[in-house]
């Protein structure tokens, strides 16, 4: 059983008791920051997370210290409705060299504050990788949560357009994002379903470098196809967080 924690100091401290180099490598291998990463599986930080859960101050506290595993910690307690735009800009910038922060908890965070698609429209055109992946990565969160009738639906088709003429000349990690968002169109915003798989098809198998691991990029047009054959196109999860 997981001792309750209060403060920062005693949060990271368990966090460093509970890491280990083998978790710690596999992240490094990812091509994680290694400096940055203490090695604490997701399990652990689930448990942890139920003890502080609704610690919003403490939430933010930890995503500022950095370490990838307070970072993704902070992410699982915080509650995106409560922060300021700036806080999310904050979190956004914070991710660097992490790309498990950036494509996962910030959007998180973002899909469920009001400035979420404000944000990631923003965020896309940044000129750091990280933001621009975390925008991509926020964006597909909203497809997969919000009914169509609350999405820009034109503008969505915008965004595909833009992944077809650019996605082969982006930067290694906002190509995943950009491919992960066609995926999320096709398979969560059925009206546009037919322009998401004429997507995916022209866009065709994206190159990006997973490190030193056997990790491969999903063809969108094979995951598209998956989700018609399951009959899913369309049902929205409830959330993204995991």
């Amino acid at each position: 059983m997981v001792a309750s924690v209060n403060t920062v100091e005693d949060i990271l401290a368990e966090l460093r008791a509970k890491g280990n180099e083998k978790t710690r490598n596999i992240y490094a291998k990812h091509g994680m920051a290694s400096e940055r990463v203490f090695g604490v599986s997701v399990a652990d930080l689930k448990l942890i997370a139920k003890t502080i859960k609704g610690q919003q101050d403490l939430a933010l506290k930890l995503y500022e210290s950095g370490y990838m595993d307070a970072m993704y910690l902070a992410g699982m307690v915080a509650n995106g409705a409560q922060m300021t735009r700036g806080q999310l800009n904050a979190w956004a910038d914070g991710a660097a060299g992490l790309h498990m922060i950036s494509e996962y908890t910030v959007p998180w965070v973002a899909v469920e504050s009001p400035f979420g698609r404000e944000l990631a429209m923003e965020w896309m055109k940044s000129g750091k990788d990280h933001v621009a992946g975390a925008g991509w990565c926020t964006y597909s969160g909203l497809v997969t949560l919000k009914p169509d009738a609350d999405l820009g639906l034109k503008e969505i088709e915008g965004l595909l357009r833009t992944v077809v003429s650019e996605i082969h000349e982006a930067p290694n990690r906002v190509k995943a994002s950009m491919n992960s968002f066609v995926i999320s169109v096709g398979a969560y915003v059925k009206p546009l379903l037919s322009q998401a798989k004429a997507a995916a098809e022209q866009i065709g198998a994206v190159s990006v470098d997973m490190g030193d691991t056997a990790c491969k990029i999903s063809l969108a047009s094979a995951s598209i196809a998956a989700f018609e054959a399951s009959g899913k196109v369309g049902v929205k999860r409830k959330m993204i967080r995991c």
